[in-house]
């Protein structure tokens, strides 16, 4: 259980710290507003514990609307450390929370949840590895992605395939290596990734069921 830190926070900040906590969503909103309007770094560790937690998706992202407003020589390593938690919350929030931030600092952290046995933890580090990825690291990252390839459901697809395709063309040449694996739901994901970089407009779902049949049957009827 995540217990969200209240210690050396009285004076002007103890009302926000109680109201980060409060039964009432539009309360928790309102205040995690309040920190991110007026920054206070004591407030940091109240904001990172809080996004371990906190229920709701509107107060998580103004939490962490919050924390890209604090200093980030304070938020990013305290955000790294959140990263090893054994809360998957309080990972999948961490690197969203730095993929905002953008602070090259946080990249060593980042692969080793690239596959994290829950999803949500997993998709934030896709997105936050193709935010933080050094220049010239793209197609180790394209070729670490890619063994992720057929992975869950039509969502946790779709969000796979966009982080490959936000890689440019490093992805090309390991999507062409992945379409010719022996697993079929690799060779469709590999090909419906590869459509989605050629063409962004077109619909994933129903490319993906087109994919899926020619990948098992060797046919698209």
């Amino acid at each position: 259980m995540v217990v969200v830190n209240t210690t050396n926070h009285g004076g002007p900040n103890a009302h926000l710290v109680d109201a980060l906590v409060a039964a009432d969503p539009s309360g928790r909103l309102r205040a995690a507003l309040a920190a991110g309007t007026h920054p206070d770094p004591r407030l940091t560790d109240t904001l990172v514990d809080r996004c371990a937690v906190e229920p709701d998706f509107f107060v998580r992202d103004m939490l962490t609307w919050a924390l890209c407003r604090m200093p980030t020589e304070i938020t990013v390593p305290r955000l790294i450390d959140e990263l090893g938690s054994d809360t998957a919350q309080a990972r999948s929030q961490s690197l969203h929370t730095l993929s905002k931030i953008g602070d090259p600092l946080a990249w060593p952290a980042v692969p080793a949840l690239l596959h994290d046995e829950h999803d949500e933890v997993a998709r934030s580090a896709w997105r936050a590895a193709v935010v933080l990825v050094p220049p010239g690291d793209e197609t180790a990252l394209a070729d670490d992605l890619a063994t992720e390839l057929g992975r869950g459901d039509h969502q946790m697809q779709l969000s796979l395939s966009r982080a490959l395709v936000g890689l440019g063309e490093a992805v090309l040449p390991v999507l062409d290596a992945a379409g010719t694996s022996p697993d079929p739901r690799v060779r469709a994901h590999a090909e419906v990734t590869k459509q989605l970089y050629l063409d962004p407009d077109s619909g994933f779902a129903p490319s993906l069921e087109a994919a899926k049949r020619v990948a098992v049957t060797g046919s698209d009827t």
